[in-house]
């Protein structure tokens, strides 16, 4: 007993230190994390949802990160992983925006960039023109993103644009978005956004619908109405999502909703670049209860030296 209690106070000065040491490395991110969510993290030994999701922006650079972060790596992910599920069409893809066929911009489709968030551009009838399109894509890759955020699993990605299928989307009659949150194969809750009709709801993973609110869509008269369509698309949704999420201690799997299927949209790594808040407290409190850091790439990775005595004490805490 006495050789256990001296370990765990051993551990407890080593992750003691990391947390001491993480926190210098890395300022920006520590004082970005206080100015969001209003605490001091712990990035060593995390134990809320938002601190875990830091440790793995700081730690935790497995390598299927970046593949799942590539939007068209991780089409080809899906495809492999789920190949009933469909997949929005790339009618072509490339490094310059310059050389894209000029027949594609005349009509529907969504230009974009496979190496961030929010980089999109609507093209409908040829609207917006060509110049427009070369210019603001060229500006996007030249960026590198996530560098703000600390969201790593970006940079690595070989900055590509694409040219997508414009999907006719299931707004203001069923959603646009379904959002399955996955913990080591075991699916949290589901998230659904209507975005043209700026509504959202939370669901638990036998799709019951929840109460809480987002920042998006704060009111509750901006909850999603419940109908049988709807919630038949979550359950194929939650269905289809652990295979696609495989063994990851966690992550998300989005999917895009239209009259007729669902189909595959992103793989997320770091949801809400690590910010993201509801207000109810079962949205983090059930993936803080299921996603195991020990099984994590850096847990399950072996280390050497200081790093290696760090592993072993968050492992041991882990266990207790």
């Amino acid at each position: 007993m006495t050789a256990k209690a001296n370990f765990s106070w051993t551990g407890r000065i080593i992750l003691s230190v990391a947390r001491l040491l993480l926190t210098v490395r890395h300022p920006a991110l520590t004082v970005r994390f206080v100015k969001k969510l209003g605490y001091l993290p712990n990035p060593a030994a995390p134990e809320t949802y938002h601190e875990m999701l830091l440790w793995r922006k700081i730690l935790d650079r497995n390598p299927l990160f970046v593949t799942l972060t590539d939007k068209l790596a991780a089409k080809a992910h899906i495809s492999s992983a789920c190949p009933e599920l469909a997949l929005p069409r790339t009618l072509w893809s490339g490094r310059d925006p310059a050389d894209i066929p000029l027949d594609l911009l005349a009509g529907d489709v969504i230009v974009k960039t496979n190496h961030g968030c929010a980089m999109n551009i609507f093209v409908a009838g040829g609207d917006p023109n060509r110049g427009h399109i070369i210019a603001k894509v060229r500006h996007w890759l030249r960026k590198r993103y996530g560098r703000r955020d600390g969201e790593w699993a970006y940079w690595p990605v070989v900055r590509t644009v694409f040219v997508e299928e414009r999907l006719a989307l299931s707004g203001t009659r069923i959603a646009t978005d379904i959002k399955v949150h996955v913990c080591g194969g075991v699916v949290t809750h589901a998230w659904v956004e209507d975005k043209a009709a700026r509504r959202s709801l939370l669901l638990d993973r036998e799709a019951n619908p929840l109460p809480g609110r987002d920042p998006d869509y704060p009111r509750e008269d901006q909850a999603v109405p419940v109908n049988a369509r709807l919630l038949d698309y979550v359950r194929q949704a939650i269905s289809i999502a652990p295979a696609i999420a495989g063994n990851l201690d966690y992550i998300r799997i989005d999917f895009l909703v239209t009259d007729h299927r669902l189909y595959a949209g992103e793989i997320v790594v770091y949801p809400g670049a690590g910010y993201g808040t509801t207000t109810n407290p079962a949205f983090a409190g059930e993936i803080e209860r299921l996603w195991r850091l020990d099984q994590s790439a850096f847990l399950r990775r072996h280390h050497k030296g200081a790093v290696a005595l760090y592993a072993e004490a968050l492992r041991a805490k882990l266990a207790n």
